[in-house]
């Protein structure tokens, strides 16, 4: 037996269920897991909030790091601490809000070095996220010396990670963010300087003042086009967000008069040797005790309310689920 959040249908809550080990999906590897993470994604399954769930019944959680109790493939053996982020897991196949996994070998990866397992799940997906965005400014040409980078949604988990990475990466970030008395928590993670979104979520003109080298988008929306419009010429967004809508009413004026590029970041199909990159990254980079400022720790009984508060805006950083 073990313990999950569990949904059953559409537009309900989860709840704490306790189910018999021959519930879970057939995979190669069954994984004792030991920590996950909380993610707008799992929010809004857990809440019912948004179409996330494609199959039915369903255990949310779309990442996890713990320890291989059985396995059938050979690049994992019992012992083995192992972690998983996307792979559209908690929306097509169980996942990491419960005790036990049971997934295909070719999603794992061995719990990358330097991390323990409540470490990467602080990081979790929204980290993950914000290394790829960071890669593919990189990728794209933006240096530090280029000049600021925006990050939106910077007192999300992305958008923490984000400030944090580009900071320590020597760029001068530019922190956005709805909650403004969050300033000394993101100046703490490398912001120079901290804007108020509402001046973002106004109609912008097909191009304003050229302010940003680089950006790192959350929230999409009227906020994407605000910072597309302002960008310097050869200019990169990396766009990997939907907070503030799948809406893009912008012009074309950005990408033809200023040669900006906009990359697209998709987190849970990304193929496995770009997954391990970024993982190894991520493990050389993290400010740890950054890291432990921006996360709360969580059991996961309390996954369903913290859902609700992730949803409403109340939450800072990251929330690490402990599994008991």
């Amino acid at each position: 037996m073990f313990d999950a959040l569990y949904l059953e249908k559409a537009g309900q809550m989860a709840t704490l269920r306790t189910l018999p080990e021959t519930a879970l999906p057939k995979g190669e590897v069954t994984v004792r897991i030991h920590w996950s993470g909380l993610n707008h994604k799992d929010a809004l399954a857990i809440t019912g909030r948004g179409p996330v769930v494609r199959a039915w019944p369903m255990v949310p959680g779309i990442d996890f790091a713990g320890v291989v109790e059985w396995s059938s493939n050979p690049d994992f053996v019992v012992g083995q601490q192992v972690m998983l982020n996307g792979w559209g897991v908690g929306e097509k196949h169980w996942g990491g809000l419960a005790q036990k996994a049971s997934v295909p070998g070719a999603w794992l990866l061995p719990l990358p070095q330097g991390l323990t397992g409540q470490q990467a799940m602080a990081l979790g997906t929204a980290g993950f996220t914000a290394m790829l965005c960071v890669q593919a400014l990189v990728r794209e040409g933006v240096a530090p010396e280029h000049g600021p980078v925006l990050v939106s949604g910077a007192t999300g988990g992305v958008g923490s990670v984000a400030v944090m990475l580009l900071a320590r990466m020597g760029y001068e970030v530019v922190a956005l963010t709805g909650r403004l008395e969050e300033q000394p928590y993101l100046h703490r993670l490398g912001a120079s300087e901290v804007l108020a979104r509402s001046h973002f979520e106004m109609p912008s003109r097909p191009l304003e003042k050229a302010r940003w080298a680089g950006a790192v988008d959350v929230v999409g929306g009227q906020v994407l086009a605000s910072i597309c419009a302002a960008m310097k010429p050869q200019g990169v967004v990396a766009a990997c967000g939907l907070a503030g809508g799948m809406d893009f009413p912008a012009t074309v004026a950005p990408f033809i008069l200023r040669g900006v590029t906009l990359v697209g970041i998709d987190s849970v199909m990304c193929p496995a040797t770009v997954r391990q990159e970024a993982w190894d990254r991520l493990a050389a980079l993290v400010n740890k005790a950054l890291l432990a400022d921006m996360t709360r720790v969580i059991p996961l009984s309390a996954a369903p309310e913290a859902a609700m508060d992730l949803l409403d805006g109340k939450v800072r950083g990251r929330v690490v689920v402990e599994v008991p």
